[in-house]
Parts: structure tokens; C-alpha cells; sequence
């Protein structure tokens, strides 16, 4: 758990927004191969054993953000319909990935020692 300042951690130590984690799991995707973006709020709730899913107003404005950034970059299936947006990684991404996931883990850790000392704690659970 990270202190700052010798202060004491008042604040649940997941500093991870439900957007940063999106962002994240968007470029992990994209960093295995080209999705498009229904696909990807799919694919994310499928690998979270259908518990939670990202809503289309969140993945979307994310993508063209991601895209803007230069991070991403999307084509059209079909220009003239302009149907399906896929969308791949670019090779700033892959760096851009990388740091994000050195900074994010130490987040993901903290968070899983807690939720697993709250079932062993409080629910009796063996880990």
C-alpha cells in the first residue's frame, strides 16, 4: 500500500478508476489482436465470467480517445456503410500499454491481498 508523505491511507488503496481499468483492458485486447467496439465490451465481460461488462457509452468515447491520442488507430469495414469501426494497436500504444500496466499492478495486488483477507477474516474462507 503506497503512503505518501508519511500520511496515513485514508482512501481504499484501488486509486484505479473503473475508466483507467477500461483503458487498460482495451489495449490489452487490442494488443492480442483487432477488435471492434461492441466486441470489445463483449470480450471484457466474458473474461470477467460475465460479472461485469463496460456500457457502450463508456467504451466508445474511449476508443475515439484512445484513437486521438494516437494509441489506437480504427478502420472501417465497410467506408461507404460505416458500419463496423475495428480497431488495432499502433506501436505507441504497445509502449503507452506497457507503462500502464507497471503502474496499475502494484493497484491490482494491493486490492486482491485485501478482498482475499476479508474472506479469510470476516468469511472464514480458506485462500
Amino acid at each position: 500500500m503506497t503512503i505518501y508523505k508519511g500520511e496515513r491511507q485514508r482512501q481504499f488503496p484501488t486509486k484505479i478508476s473503473t475508466t483507467s481499468f477500461v483503458k487498460l483492458y482495451i489495449l490489452h485486447l487490442l494488443n492480442e489482436k483487432s477488435y471492434y467496439g461492441n466486441k470489445i465490451k463483449d470480450e471484457i465481460k466474458a473474461r470477467l465470467n460475465n460479472r461485469w461488462e463496460p456500457s457502450p457509452g463508456m467504451i466508445y468515447p474511449l476508443l475515439r480517445e484512445l484513437e486521438g491520442e494516437g494509441y489506437i488507430e480504427g478502420w472501417w469495414d465497410e467506408p461507404d456503410k460505416r458500419s463496423i469501426r475495428r480497431y488495432r494497436i499502433t506501436d505507441e500504444g504497445k509502449k503507452h500499454y506497457k507503462i500502464l500496466l507497471l503502474q496499475n499492478k502494484t493497484s491490482f495486488e494491493d486490492s486482491l491481498l485485501i478482498v482475499k483477507n476479508v474472506l479469510k477474516d470476516i468469511y472464514g474462507e480458506r485462500i
